[in-house]
């Protein structure tokens, strides 16, 4: 008898992507996509993107993978999600704004996270500064890593859709479990693209001023670091503690300590907790 295993349709929340159909409702009209790539497996998305961007890739590129096998974070550390249980995407800009200011391309593609996630499955989402988007309960949905590469800036998302609890982490979940119900990562992609969108064209129209671009107001919104007492780690290992009071121009968060304020950059942390 044949193997019916290798024929059996996937389940209803892991059907694979269509990269022609997301092309086809993303493009035209002057918009900011020009094409929307889907491969099976690749190490990482964000690596594949630096390396198309070296070369001249123009902007407007999004590569989506239905399964990473190298996929990295911040600072190195490991994003692992089974095939086709989340969205694994990154997407190649080119922003024409001072390179001081593109340190919140992360914090802008947090938002537009946010409120994807919040339109199409309800959840109520937060984010951590400088790159995570957390459930309500404090356990982390999505990671996001932004990469320079010469003039371009690669921005990657690794987002749990349909992850079940025992294919997570302790401190992970996934919108399906947020949800209490299944979720179309189709549907989850194209409103966090047209989102990202949005956004990122008011901001580069204002030069990268996150004030009146409207950016740090809505960012303060979903932020949940922001008037929290926090516990900082350094890269060296030192901790120090104080409470996040802003995030400036730069994106960097502001912190108020006994010995006074420090600015810091993403680069600048291993860890930012709340107490």
């Amino acid at each position: 008898m044949p193997d019916s295993s290798s024929t059996a349709a996937p389940p209803a929340d892991r059907r694979p992507l269509d990269a022609a159909a997301l092309t086809a409702e993303l493009t035209g009209s002057g918009g900011l996509w020009r094409r929307v790539e889907v491969v099976e497996a690749i190490g990482s998305t964000n690596a594949d993107l630096v390396t198309r961007a070296t070369a001249g890739e123009p902007e407007g590129l999004v590569l989506v993978a239905e399964h990473q096998v190298a996929g990295r974070g911040r600072l190195d550390r490991v994003w692992t999600s089974p095939p086709r249980a989340g969205l694994t995407v990154s997407v190649l800009l080119r922003p024409d704004v001072p390179a001081a200011r593109r340190a919140w391309l992360s914090l802008l593609t947090g938002v537009a996270l946010a409120e994807a996630v919040s339109e199409v499955a309800g959840v109520r989402a937060s984010l951590k500064w400088p790159n995570d988007l957390l459930a309500a309960d404090g356990t982390k949905l999505a990671g996001i890593l932004a990469e320079s590469a010469g003039t371009a800036v690669v921005v990657g998302v690794g987002l749990n859709v349909s992850t079940r609890r025992d294919e997570l982490p302790d401190t992970g979940t996934s919108l399906a479990l947020a949800a209490g119900s299944p979720v179309d990562r189709a549907t989850v992609l194209l409103a966090f693209l047209r989102a990202f969108q949005r956004r990122y064209q008011r901001w580069t129209t204002a030069l990268g001023d996150p004030v009146s671009s409207g950016l740090a107001q809505d960012y303060l919104a979903w932020c949940s670091t922001v008037g929290a007492t926090v516990t900082v780690t350094m890269p060296d290992g030192s901790v120090l503690e104080g409470v996040a009071e802003a995030v400036d121009w730069d994106g960097r968060l502001v912190v108020r300590t006994p010995a006074g304020l420090l600015e810091l950059a993403s680069g600048d942390v291993r860890h930012v907790r709340r107490k």
